[in-house]
């Protein structure tokens, strides 16, 4: 079992920057990969960004160029950089852990709203 929880949500205008962190707890050995999901009201949860346990990053194509995924393994952190941070980012982002036996695991999400 992996146990996660976000933070680092809240209200920006646009243009600005948020970091979103994630911090990991129990089976930390069978993590793989990490990522960043968020959902807006009336649509699918989809992916923002990930990282796996050999350091390969990827981002959604909405949000290249935006924002940068990192890892602390000696902390068991994840954190989501966001900048440039636009209206239709507005969505509740979800840490989730894929484990090397392929079991997903999610946190509670944090809200992030992106207005003037």
């Amino acid at each position: 079992q992996v146990q996660l929880v976000e933070s680092g949500g809240g209200l920006v205008q646009p243009g600005g920057s948020l970091r979103l962190s994630c911090a990991a707890s129990g089976s930390i050995f069978s993590i793989y990969a990490f990522n960043w999901y968020r959902q807006a009201p009336g649509k699918q949860r989809e992916l923002v960004a990930g990282i796996t346990s050999g350091g390969s990053t990827h981002y959604a194509d909405s949000v290249k160029g935006r924002c940068t995924i990192s890892r602390d393994n000696a902390k068991n952190m994840v954190y989501l950089q966001m900048n440039s941070l636009k209206p239709e980012d507005t969505a509740v982002y979800y840490c989730n852990v894929l484990s090397s036996t392929g079991m997903n695991y999610w946190g509670q999400g944090t809200q992030v709203t992106v207005s003037s």
